[in-house]
């Protein structure tokens, strides 16, 4: 709170920084737009996404987010601060992530269809001196889907970019999701109340 009464925002808090949006989803950009925060965006494309077979799902996108940090960090400047994330769906010790194919997406769905899965999304915020990384956890309840709504889906919405083959924000998110419990908005691709809220703290 500032003397007036009123709460510091977050673009006075930064003012001296550039935010930069490593990320090619097109989700992932409304959202942080949602929060009202001038930004960039930057890309580099075909980033290693792999990782060590020993870690946890927590630990999974966590790991991968501060990878792509890692590969923008010598292009960032002094007053840029960068956002790099990457989500993945959990389901019974097995991780769906981005569907290879038709096949692949429709196989996903059908796995998904009738449980609930976690969706996890790993965030990492990093300047030029420290790295900030955090995991936000968000469970999805679906319905019986039938094989011709899985198909329809697939076929006219082309889910290629998202792990476990679906957009929550989509048709098939209206029709199969009986309940979720977390952030809505990491299920899109980003967890933004906690995204806004370690960008209050960055300067502290």
């Amino acid at each position: 709170m500032d003397a007036g009464g009123g709460f510091r925002m977050v673009t006075e808090l930064l003012k001296d920084y550039c935010l930069i949006l490593a990320s090619h989803s097109p989700r992932r950009k409304e959202l942080l737009s949602g929060l009202d925060l001038p930004y960039e965006v930057r890309t580099i494309p075909d980033i290693d996404e792999s990782y060590p077979e020993s870690l946890t799902k927590d630990e999974i996108p966590v790991y991968i987010a501060r990878k792509k940090a890692a590969a923008y960090r010598p292009l960032l400047l002094s007053n840029e601060i960068l956002i790099t994330a990457d989500t993945i769906v959990w389901l019974d010790g097995k991780v769906y992530g981005k569907p290879a194919d038709e096949t692949d997406a429709i196989h996903m769905l059908r796995s998904l269809s009738g449980h609930t899965h976690e969706v996890l999304t790993g965030v990492c915020i990093s300047d030029t001196k420290k790295e900030k990384s955090f995991c936000s956890i968000s469970k999805v309840k679906f319905a019986e889907l039938e094989a011709d709504e899985i198909t329809y889906y697939v076929q006219k919405y082309k889910p290629y970019d998202k792990a476990g083959s679906y957009g929550v924000q989509e048709w098939i998110g209206y029709i199969g999701v009986e309940s979720l419990e977390g952030s809505f908005y990491n299920v899109m691709g980003l967890p933004v109340r906690m995204l806004y809220r370690e960008l209050k703290r960055w300067k502290s």
